[in-house]
């Protein structure tokens, strides 16, 4: 079975917002909410600054707390590790908007949670996420990290990178590359 996940090259992202715009048409999100996001991050004391800017959205994590919280069983697990709601299963508690550490979810105006979906019904026509095909400088890919083959496992392998919050023990899977490559 794959373990789905993303790689975004914060060397080549220029917060641009295509992915935004592209993730809220192709599954129509409500206007005022998003499944992903533009982060720009400042490390550093002046003059010795570095900035990165990441693409954010749902980790996908691999010990997601949205999961493990959810009292109906809408939060759930899909093929290839994405997490997923059953919009009809969930009662709007809020309960995962409150177990994530990545304010990666929202209630939508319909009632349920809602979140980044890796566009599941893309991937599985064997397509890429419509963040990702719609990104000038084809900073995002998108792949089975459990596959060595993969272009996502090569990248993940060979390139310096940093998950966001790895210490709050979700084991997520999404990578931002920086720099160069491992040593």
């Amino acid at each position: 079975m794959a373990r789905y996940g993303m790689a975004i090259d914060t060397t080549k992202c220029v917060g641009c917002m295509d992915c935004v715009v592209a993730c809220k048409t192709e599954n129509n999100v409500p206007e005022g909410l998003n499944r992903d996001w533009i982060q720009t991050i400042v490390n550093g004391e002046f003059p010795n600054l570095t900035m990165e800017i990441r693409s954010e959205r749902c980790n996908h994590c691999t010990n997601a707390p949205c999961v493990n919280c959810c009292p109906t069983g809408a939060s759930h697990y899909d093929g290839g590790g994405i997490v997923l709601v059953h919009h009809d299963l969930c009662t709007g508690c809020k309960a995962c908007i409150a177990s994530c550490p990545y304010d990666a979810r929202f209630i939508n105006p319909e009632g349920y949670a809602d979140k980044c979906t890796f566009c599941v019904h893309r991937v599985e026509e064997g397509k890429d996420p419509a963040c990702i095909s719609v990104c000038p400088t084809y900073c995002m890919t998108f792949g089975d990290l459990d596959d060595p083959n993969s272009e996502i496992s090569k990248l993940v392998k060979s390139r310096n990178n940093h998950t966001v919050l790895p210490e709050a023990g979700t084991s997520p899977n999404i990578y931002y590359l920086i720099g160069g490559n491992n040593a």
